[in-house]
């Protein structure tokens, strides 16, 4: 690269990330090492610069690296020290700070990549520059202001001080403020406190579903000395974030919710892996399809999982647009980690590095230590025994708290801190930073995962204060495996079943836990067998995390033997990094899975949840809503066997109140059987919604009396579709023969999203409209076209 060296008093060389451990030479000469992908790092390369010059990267295998570090860790081992087995994985991930997963996890392979990942630029300057802009809205509340915290970094050059000023301007706040500045070698970090004047309404940023995202623009320009001019441009919001654990009535332990803007709110979403193996690969349009699909199914929340990467900052450029709440990881996961100082230095810099690269955003409103290694260490994932444990604990509370924790305070005091997820919150603080019992119920967030249960059976669920990973694994639709395999794949026992499932008996898991409501493919066409399967995963999935999300939605406002007051339902998980069986409900490439429609559903702003208890059939009320809403419930019976209601009632008018869940209407089955007759639970499905003035305000749920496997008169459906363009999307007009359960329409590898799927079809006609990601048209449609609905498999 040509580079005049005369102009410039200071070069640097800035590496925005490497991955993962590097000699770096400038000109045949080491200037540097790396050894962790999420730090920034950056060279003073003055003295070597030339006119011309070379840079040469010399990489060491990660995964070499890793088991260096582990070897040379003789003091006591730090497991775990492999993978299970069955993922197929790379050994001692944790003794290198890089993508965990990228070494192997249960739903994604083991590619540990290298190389430079992201920016790679040469920095020359004179007098001074600046290295980092960050700043912090911060609410005042005895001053009933705003203020705002600007922070900017400056390498310093000149040995005598530059004077000059500062000015701060926000048009729309009618907010102009100069302020004078010095810099010197010594003194290079400018702190500057910018007051918002009391009479100006201020408009707050809100998360999707509970108001607008309402940014500022604000231009910070400084005016040195010697003509020195720096600008720089950012995007404002202002909202403030509160999680509280205070004692509930009539409930030992604390609750454990999020209030934005002073507002209790719902946490309802998912958890976000890396979306793809390969960062190189992750477009913007990629990122805006993903998060799109978020706000489509009425989601306001991700967490972003401790085993992958910090996103790069277009990731919460589109959260803080489109109002998706970050709980935000640090990336530790699953495993306990060394102490030694070189790996907390390491870890220390990248903490830093990353509280200020975002904490400027609205969308993160809590920092998590880690992912699971309080639970992994507290309840003996790794057989320590307890004559050992102390050293462990002693480790943990010096990673996380005395560092990790006590960095990210020094940076940023406008968020909460949270150890690792799970955890019991102040409980676990109380208890010296480790709970005796991390998925206590009456504190905290828990994870949950039970494959072995009934999963319609919502009493095997934790009636906790908040869960923050829950869910069950289905196979990815045939378009997107057919991508990555051939013919002597496509069966559900075949290697590429085996390789691509890297969750320990996942695929046979899918299947039991399928089998005990729905009767299994029977197709003596092999290809249609292994389809039909694949579909029945996906209700399977679709149907157990519907099951389990309304019962931590309808247990929101109500204290049952001590337990619940449930403020937030996070699913575990959004995405996919490659095409295999997994917890996802987009697929690779973002496909949506049926559990994405159904979590349209259940995630939406007003929901009718019903479920029954000894024979009693009891629909709750939902409100995500600000204000209380008049509605009426619809009731309503079919049989399987004819598409006319067998009966139907309408309730009162009825009141749900703002942001709380309330019963609204039981009946006994039995009751309910014989006042619609000719009903038996076999033959019948109930079908409920709620309406004001006769119109839909909420989406229309059901609830299955008995298990489909059974079902009296439950005959196959023939549907077909006349398909129309209508600006810009498509019209699909169906017609049925029969009720139809989880009618499943598919265009093949047509990119693009229905406006509902999966449905129970119980009315002759339906439109569903078709909302391409690219453009397409009827031909390509009609061609592509197939639709599945639970008959068909049998």
């Amino acid at each position: 690269m040509p580079f005049d060296i005369s102009k410039w008093q200071k070069v640097k060389l800035i590496f925005e990330g490497v991955d993962t451990v590097a000699k770096i030479l400038l000109n045949g000469v080491i200037i540097g090492k790396t050894d962790n992908m999420f730090n920034r790092y950056s060279f003073d390369v003055t003295s070597l610069v030339r006119d011309l010059n070379s840079i040469e990267l010399r990489f060491q295998s990660a995964v070499l690296y890793a088991a260096q570090q582990s070897e040379a860790h003789t003091r006591y081992p730090v497991p775990p020290a492999c993978p299970p087995q069955v993922q197929k994985g790379e050994c001692h991930v944790n003794f290198i700070r890089k993508e965990q997963c990228s070494f192997g996890w249960d739903w994604g392979p083991s590619f540990p990549t290298q190389g430079i990942w992201k920016d790679v630029r040469i920095e020359a300057y004179n007098i001074c520059h600046l290295i980092d802009f960050t700043f912090s809205p911060i609410y005042d509340n005895s001053a009933q202001e705003w203020n705002i915290e600007i922070e900017s970094f400056f390498n310093v050059v000149s040995s005598k001080p530059i004077g000059g000023q500062v000015t701060v301007v926000i048009p729309k706040l009618q907010t102009q403020q100069t302020y004078s500045i010095e810099l010197q070698r010594r003194k290079r970090i400018v702190k500057l406190l910018v007051k918002i004047k009391k009479n100006i309404a201020v408009e707050r940023w809100w998360p999707h579903g509970h108001g607008n995202q309402t940014g500022y623009n604000m231009t910070v320009l400084f005016k040195l000395d010697q003509g020195l001019d720096i600008k720089k441009s950012a995007k404002v919001y202002f909202r403030t974030v509160e999680l509280v654990e205070k004692p509930i009535k009539g409930s030992p332990g604390l609750s454990f919710y999020f209030k934005i803007n002073g507002f209790p709110i719902f946490l309802k979403g998912s958890n976000w892996i890396p979306a793809d193996v390969f960062q190189d690969r992750v477009t913007s349009d990629l990122l805006q399809l993903l998060l799109q699909s978020v706000v489509e199914a009425n989601m306001n929340t991700l967490r972003v999982w401790g085993g992958g990467i910090y996103e790069q900052d277009e990731f919460y450029e589109i959260c803080d647009e489109l109002g998706i709440m970050i709980l935000q990881d640090f990336m530790f996961a699953c495993a306990l980690y060394p102490t030694e100082q070189r790996f907390l230095n390491s870890v220390r810099a990248e903490v830093a590095y990353q509280v200020r690269r975002l904490k400027s955003h609205p969308s993160v409103i809590m920092w998590i230590g880690n992912n699971e290694n309080e639970a992994a260490l507290m309840t003996y994932w790794f057989n320590i025994h307890p004559s050992d444990l102390q050293t462990y604990i002693n480790d943990y509370v010096l990673l996380y708290v005395k560092n990790i924790r006590k960095i990210v305070f020094e940076g940023d005091k406008t968020r909460p801190f949270m150890t690792s997820s799970p955890t019991n919150g102040a409980e676990s603080i109380a208890e010296g930073w480790l709970s005796a019992n991390p998925y206590d119920n009456h504190f905290g967030d828990v994870h949950f995962y039970d494959y072995g249960s009934d999963c319609w059976n919502w009493k095997i669920f934790p009636k906790a204060r908040f869960v923050s990973e829950y869910g069950y694994q289905s196979w990815p639709s045939f378009s997107t495996l057919e991508k990555v395999s051939s013919k002597e794949d496509w069966s559900y026992t075949s290697n590429f079943s085996f390789h691509r499932q890297h969750h320990a008996d996942g695929n046979n898991e899918m299947l039991r836990q399928a089998e005990r409501h729905f009767k299994l493919p029977q197709n003596t066409n092999p290809l249609r067998k292994f389809k039909d399967t694949i579909y029945l995963t996906q209700v399977m999935q679709a149907q157990c995390v519907k099951t389990e999300t309304e019962f931590y939605l309808r247990s929101r406002s109500e204290i049952v033997l001590g337990e619940g007051y449930t403020r937030g339902a996070l699913y575990w998980q959004l995405n996919d990094i490659w095409q295999a069986p997994s917890w996802a409900s987009l697929e690779y490439g973002g496909k949506w899975k049926m559990l994405h429609y159904f979590a349209k559903h259940f995630f939406a702003p007003l929901l009718p949840v019903g479920f029954e208890d000894d024979s009693v059939f009891y629909v709750y009320g939902v409100s995500d809503l600000h204000s209380d809403h008049k509605v009426t419930l619809n009731v309503r019976v079919h049989t399987w066997s004819s598409l006319e209601p067998l009966c139907s009632r309408v309730t009162k008018d009825l009141v749900i109140k703002a942001g709380e869940a309330i019963p609204l209407y039981h009946e006994r089955v039995p009751d309910l059987l014989r006042r619609c007759r000719n009903c038996t639970r076999q033959s019948c499905v109930v079908s409920f919604y709620l309406s004001t003035d006769s119109q839909l305000l909420s989406p229309i749920n059901y609830h299955f009396l008995s298990s489909l496997k059974v079902a009296v008169g439950l005959r196959k459906a023939l549907i077909t579709a006349t398909i129309s363009p209508q600006n810009g999307t498509f019209a699909f007009d169906l017609e049925t023969s029969a009720v139809a359960p989880f009618v499943w329409l598919d265009v093949g590898s047509i990119p693009g999203r229905f406006s509902d799927n999966g449905f129970l079809m119980t009315e002759k006609t339906r439109t569903i409209l078709f909302y391409p990601w690219k453009p397409t048209s009827k031909k390509e449609l009609e061609h592509s076209f197939h639709v599945t609905s639970l008959t068909d498999i049998y």
